[in-house]
């Protein structure tokens, strides 16, 4: 995917939520701000469950993550 940009946090990671999207939800259903770190602790739980989800697609024999491998995954 050649136009897409990626964005680091301030753990040098790449951030894997939409910021905007993020803030978005949370100032329309709270009013509150949304801390920059934020986007870095929502993406590292990200990673967390993705691997969780990818070792449950393997131990199926699946070369597909799906859903299901999501719905037993405490972030």
């Amino acid at each position: 995917m050649e136009n897409e940009t990626q964005v680091e946090g301030a753990s040098g990671k790449e951030v894997l939520v939409v910021a905007s999207k993020i803030k978005k939800y949370i100032k329309e259903k709270s009013t509150l701000n949304t801390s920059g770190a934020v986007m870095d602790a929502l993406s590292e739980k990200v990673r967390v469950m993705c691997d969780r989800a990818i070792e449950s697609a393997k131990q199926d024999s699946r070369k597909t993550v799906m859903d299901r491998d999501f719905s037993d995954i405490a972030g």
